[in-house]
């Protein structure tokens, strides 16, 4: 038995504390905000702090990665969204479903700010938008999908966008990005797994022997059939999580010299699967 030690992800670099200026000071070049959270974790990706930063802008929520999240729990979550005066989109940029809404979702958010423009002649004004959201949601890759170029950084990690950039993504909008925006810490523990499940937390900081042993309790009550369809392995609901991810790593051949199980290996394949979404489409927060 491997001693898997409890652990708080704790992550916040120190531009991030000037991203949330920066936020506020662009807030009067714009005239709407664009949201990007997990579709896999619609509550715990969004910053607790957005809503009283933002204001009273018009808001765009872009529910990004849907094609990895379950599909009637997105729906019940778009509901409450649109509920609390928010305009939603489900997408999936890299395949590139429902981004060809954007233009229509965001005319529609805008509507009065439009008419205004309209009625001070001002007709055809580029409507200005900022991109907000945690790292690793997808801001830069909805730009260039939008802008049909690779013009903005991309990366399957944590922390890429470092500084504002302007982009012209067509149908009279333009788009302000912005670096990614995580909160000072973590309150409940549970936000902090699952932002590090998802990847929205740098591998790098954290045990991810301890992490998956965690992610594995979690999906028995998320999605319980889910690692007997992928790893062919019975009896496992029950089990703690470091079990479950020896019985993946010995169903995988996962050995070191000595018989012991290569922990390490069986945890990274386990997170590389499911963030591809081979574990089938699981969404960890449940509305309640």
């Amino acid at each position: 038995m491997r001693d898997f030690q409890k652990q708080n992800v704790q992550w916040f670099p120190g531009h991030m504390a000037k991203t949330r200026r920066q936020l506020q000071e662009c807030l009067r070049l714009v005239d709407g905000v664009v949201e990007i959270v997990d579709a896999r974790i619609p509550s715990s990706s969004r910053n607790p702090e957005i809503d009283t930063l933002l204001g009273g802008k018009p808001r765009i929520l872009v529910m990004n990665k849907c094609d990895l999240a379950d599909e009637q729990t997105s729906a019940k979550w778009a509901s409450y969204y649109k509920s609390k005066g928010m305009s939603v989109l489900l997408a999936d940029c890299k395949s590139g479903r429902g981004v060809n809404r954007f233009a229509q979702v965001v005319r529609s958010a805008l509507a009065e700010t439009i008419a205004r423009y309209n009625e001070k002649g001002m007709t055809g004004r580029p409507l200005r938008l900022m991109v907000v959201g945690i790292p690793n949601v997808g801001k830069s890759s909805l730009i260039n999908r939008l802008a049909g170029s690779s013009r903005a950084k991309v990366a399957d990690k944590a922390g890429v966008t470092r500084q504002n950039q302007w982009f012209v993504v067509g149908g009279g909008i333009e788009l302000l990005d912005t670096p990614g925006v995580l909160w000072p810490k973590f309150d409940d523990p549970a936000v902090g797994d699952k932002l590090a499940f998802t990847g929205a937390v740098k591998d790098e900081i954290t045990d991810r022997e301890t992490l998956a042993c965690r992610f594995l309790e979690v999906l028995c009550q998320a999605a319980p059939e889910a690692l007997g369809e992928r790893y062919h392995i019975a009896d496992y609901l029950d089990l703690p999580g470091w079990q479950i991810l020896e019985m993946i790593g010995r169903k995988r051949g996962f050995i070191l010299r000595g018989g012991e199980i290569d922990y390490e290996r069986a945890s990274v394949i386990l997170f590389d699967e499911y963030r591809a979404g081979k574990l089938g489409r699981i969404t960890l927060d449940v509305l309640q």
